[in-house]
């Protein structure tokens, strides 16, 4: 076990933190016109906005459903291992398929990927590897990728996490500004807490 000193471990503190800035900040450098691509399918959505991922990307698919729905979209996060067991008979040819995957080749994923596209759903990828199993059957392509040594091993979701929230994020800006959801929607969907009550005291 490695020892450090308290001010050692605060200095680690500032270049994890630091380290982790630079790879959100560099995402502004990656995105390209897929980005639009993105942002239209789920404007035309009809249906619903079903977001899944496994492991820390479902952490994230949960994150970006309800930001989803606090935009206006109606969105839900769905369990890839579930809809292998039934839950993917919930998906309908009117409903968008926003996938997050790291590398693409998750099982789980794919398999309830293939379900959806067979159902009618059109599919997005949140990926870093647009040529995977998941990129190649996914109508749009959004590729987010973490730059750098931003995760421990290379392999624990810290820093990349942080960015696939930041992407989403993004999105869900772009699709609250061009659907003209109003700050008295939102109030109507968000009663509760300090954030209602907020708006109650100034809907303006």
């Amino acid at each position: 076990m490695t020892s450090l000193s308290k001010a050692e471990m605060v200095a680690r503190a500032k270049e994890v933190i630091e380290r982790e800035a630079r790879a959100v900040a560099s995402l502004a450098n990656r995105f390209d016109e897929s980005l639009a691509d993105v942002v239209e399918l789920l404007l035309g959505c009809k249906g619903h906005v079903l977001v899944t991922g496994t492991g820390t990307s479902h952490a994230m698919a949960q994150r970006m459903a309800h930001l989803l729905a606090c935009c206006g979209v109606p969105a839900l996060c769905v369990n890839a291992a579930d809809s292998l067991h039934g839950g993917a008979g919930a998906v309908t040819a009117r409903d968008v398929m926003f996938i997050i995957s790291k590398g693409g080749h998750s099982s789980e994923i794919n398999r309830f990927a293939k379900i959806a596209r067979a159902r009618g759903a059109n599919i997005i990828a949140q990926t870093e590897n647009p040529q995977s199993p998941l990129g190649q059957m996914s109508d749009v392509v959004f590729n987010v990728k973490a730059e750098g040594d931003v995760d421990p091993y290379g392999m624990i979701a810290t820093g990349s996490s942080l960015v696939n929230g930041a992407a989403g994020d993004v999105v869900c800006v772009l699709l609250l500004e061009l659907g003209g959801y109003t700050k008295e929607e939102f109030g109507m969907t968000h009663p509760g807490g300090a954030v209602g009550k907020k708006l109650a005291e100034d809907p303006g």
